[in-house]
């Protein structure tokens, strides 16, 4: 016997074998990242730089530029982020007006934007200018009668339909990654999961202009969600070039939360909601590192988004609103009667959404996306027309709904019976009764909420870009503002009553109902969401009133109560444990009384534990070892009978090792020996050179003990991120616990079907 190290050639084969190859600790696609592999990564990677800045002048300029440049990504994804959103706003504002007509003077002109450029639009008629005409005055020459409303409803539904047809269109043949809001897999793949291509190039351009398209059509959806998946895909993007993020899926993890309080930030226009967002919702792992960045990303988003300025009023967003009046202890009673409102609402839709999703998945529903986008935009786009309030945009109807009546309002909101003899301020007006308007504008706002409930339920989770955070403030809101001019007109009527008495005197302006819309809003979003911290913030962001917290606080809280009642899961939760995806929630509790060995596989009446030996099987043993199974990796022992563990090999980096051995290297070949030891084994004289695959062994993998219980098992892969956990006794392998083990058990213990956890 001879030591194979002593053999002609063998050294340098092993000084090969000891450099990184192409490649190495990169994943295969739907499956989860080592979260404390990569972190080691990082660190050796840091160190390196660290010690080599102390040798030369230009390593020491190369330092500070990878220190800075976790800065420089944060900056151009905050400029990216803030131009696409205010281009998406401007073409929404733009497109949502062509269905009802065109500007002379400019086609490309929204309605807004043509009679501001007009001379000769007067204060009463601001609405209207000669500039701007509806498809029937300019088709037929006329602007009133039956056949000039049938031609514009014809031509609205035919407009609706251009867009969405055109929006799914692009979404099925570019980036089917496109559809959805992108929250659910934003949250899983921040929780360590690959999905390639879902944050691609194609998937930011087809999400772009889509979400113009589908937001404009008037289907019941936002373009809020879907700007953190563009967010997101910009973050991707710039992460790709710079070597610190692109080859490592950590470093990569970081970036893309800050890219997604940027979403928020250009969404709302909040940005200090966008970081809270982002911290609360979606992200998994967020050091004070990334909160700072967060923050800076949010920042130069929304900076950025005032500087196109989309609206022309210097706001970052359609619905910002300013109220002038206290709210009163009194009021508290409705805005937590509106807080129940938004749990209900928020548990009902996520059941009834579910329930059609999972049927869209498991019927013959699913293969004919377009027909069902084609069939939803139609039924959206004939109920919507009559109603003025389901015809404009949503966003719209928000503002209009969120806003107090001024002396200058002439929305039918305000009919209000005015007092001739009135001389009070102009944004001081007091309560007064309801007008004939008010009355229309209620039993519409009825109908337009009823419609919205239901529409929204079918209309999310097509294959088609859409958001929820806008059609469920739509829906809060109508409520909301129903429930404050109630409340008004009672206190208007019977001031005298105790509840009134004391600070609602004749003559006074109590009740603002716009508020009860705001605080309506933010109810059914918390119902659905369950968002708490992030949306009173993001809220009080929207409307710049320190004072108005309390009732939004009560709002926000009691809707997630009420919704927690009937179920802990919110919206984005449910899709991801409906698309079966491995994430494991930190708001979940495991309670039950189970060990690892009850979890961990091989099982009773298993075959064994799929092994490789330190220094005894040959390159044909390992590669049909993968090719007959497919493992993820596998634990390394000191051999068959000892069973004492040594480390554990991914399959990926085995399959890439042999590869490029066989490849690069002489001597290689099926009967050549693998070892994972420092030194190689002794070996007859004749023998193939052996194949030292030490560097892609991981020699501290995380094991368990066999009694360790379930709850600690969990906790250690929720905190530490891990993949795979090893369980031994006594240094000797006894099997393995996965994170999809881990998903399969808690929904066994939670009597759910633990055949939906599809990936590992």
């Amino acid at each position: 016997m001879v030591n194979a190290g002593d053999m002609n050639g063998s050294g340098n084969l092993m000084d090969f074998l000891d450099e990184p190859f192409p490649d190495v600790g990169t994943y295969e696609d739907f499956h989860t990242i080592d979260w404390l592999r990569e972190k080691s990564r990082d660190t050796d990677r840091h160190r390196k730089i660290t010690s080599k800045s102390k040798e030369s002048i230009w390593e020491f300029i190369k330092s500070l530029l990878d220190a800075w440049s976790g800065w420089v990504v944060m900056l151009l994804i905050g400029l990216l982020a803030g131009t696409l959103a205010g281009v998406i706003d401007l073409a929404v504002d733009w497109m949502t007006d062509l269905k009802e007509g065109v500007c002379l003077s400019a086609f490309w002109y929204s309605h807004e934007q043509c009679c501001w450029t007009s001379n000769e639009t007067t204060f009463d008629d601001r609405d209207k200018c000669p500039l701007w005409q509806k498809w029937s005055e300019l088709l037929v020459n006329r602007s009133e009668g039956a056949s000039a409303y049938i031609l514009n409803y014809f031509l609205y539904i035919m407009w609706a339909l251009s867009f969405a047809f055109l929006a799914v269109s692009l979404v099925r043949v570019f980036a089917p990654y496109a559809c959805g809001s992108g929250i659910p897999e934003i949250k899983t793949i921040l929780s360590g999961f690959i999905i390639r291509g879902y944050l691609g190039k194609w998937t930011l351009l087809i999400k772009t202009v889509t979400l113009v398209l589908v937001v404009s059509s008037g289907l019941s959806l936002g373009k809020e969600g879907p700007l953190v998946h563009v967010a997101c895909c910009c973050g991707n993007f710039f992460s790709s070039l710079f070597s610190k993020y692109s080859k490592n899926e950590g470093k990569r993890r970081e970036v893309l939360s800050a890219a997604a309080a940027a979403g928020v930030s250009v969404a709302f226009g909040a940005p200090i909601g966008g970081v809270l967002f982002s911290l609360e919702e979606v992200s998994y792992y967020f050091p004070l590192k990334t909160l700072w960045r967060s923050f800076f990303a949010a920042l130069v988003a929304a900076f950025t988004l005032r500087s196109i300025n989309p609206f022309g009023n210097s706001r970052l967003v359609l619905f910002y609103v300013e109220y002038h009046t206290p709210w009163y202890m009194a009021e508290l009673f409705p805005f937590i009667l509106l807080g129940v409102f938004g749990g209900l609402w928020g548990t009902l839709f996520i059941r009834c959404n579910i329930a059609w999703c999972r049927r869209r998945k498991t019927t013959r529903l699913g293969k004919y996306p377009v027909l069902e986008v084609i069939v939803v935009t139609a039924i959206t786009a004939i109920i919507a027309y009559p109603n003025p309030y389901t015809r404009r945009s949503t966003s719209e109807l928000i503002s209009e709904l969120f806003n107090d009546c001024g002396a200058l309002e002439s929305s039918q909101l305000c009919d209000y019976i005015n007092d001739p003899n009135m001389t009070r301020p102009v944004d001081d007006i007091p309560d007064r009764p309801a007008g004939f308007g008010v009355y229309t504008a209620m039993w519409q706002l009825a109908l337009a909420l009823i419609f919205k409930i239901i529409i929204t339920i079918f209309t999310f989770g097509m294959k088609i870009p859409s958001g929820l955070f806008i059609p469920s403030m739509a829906v809060g809101a109508m409520a909301g503002r129903m429930v404050g001019i109630g409340v008004e007109q009672l206190a208007y009527h019977h001031h005298d009553w105790i509840i009134f008495r004391n600070w609602c005197r004749p003559g006074a302006d109590c009740v603002t109902p716009g508020l009860y819309a705001m605080v309506g809003a933010a109810a059914c979003l918390g119902g659905v969401t369950r968002m708490t911290v992030s949306l009173v913030v993001i809220m009080f962001e929207l409307t710049g009133g320190l004072e108005y917290i309390v009732p939004l606080m009560a709002a926000a809280v009691t809707s997630k109560w009420v919704a927690d009642a009937f179920g802990k899961e919110g919206i984005y939760e449910a899709h991801i444990h409906l698309n079966g995806y491995p994430f494991l929630d930190a708001k979940d509790e495991f309670t039950h009384r189970t060990l690892a060995t009850d979890v961990m596989r091989p099982r009773r009446g298993e075959p064994p534990l799929s092994v490789l030996t330190q220094n005894s099987m040959t390159v044909e043993d390992v590669e049909t070892l993968i090719k007959e199974t497919d493992y993820n990796g596998f634990p390394v022992v000191v051999s068959k009978d000892s069973e004492r563990l040594i480390g554990f090999a991914q399959r990926r980096e085995l399959i890439l090792a042999i590869k490029n051995a066989r490849q690069r290297q002489d001597g290689v070949v099926s009967n050549s020996i693998m070892y994972f030891t420092e030194d190689p084994p002794e070996l007859p004289a004749n023998s193939p050179h052996p194949l030292k695959l030490r560097r892609i062994l991981n020699l501290s993998p995380f094991t368990v003990t066999d009694h360790t219980p379930m709850e600690t098992v969990v906790d250690i892969f929720r905190k530490l991120g891990l993949r795979q956990c090893l369980v031994t006794r006594s240094g000797r392998l006894l099997g393995i616990i996965t994170k999809k083990d881990v998903l399969r058990h808690m929904a066994q213990m939670a009597n759910q079907d633990p055949e939906s956890i599809m990936f590992n």
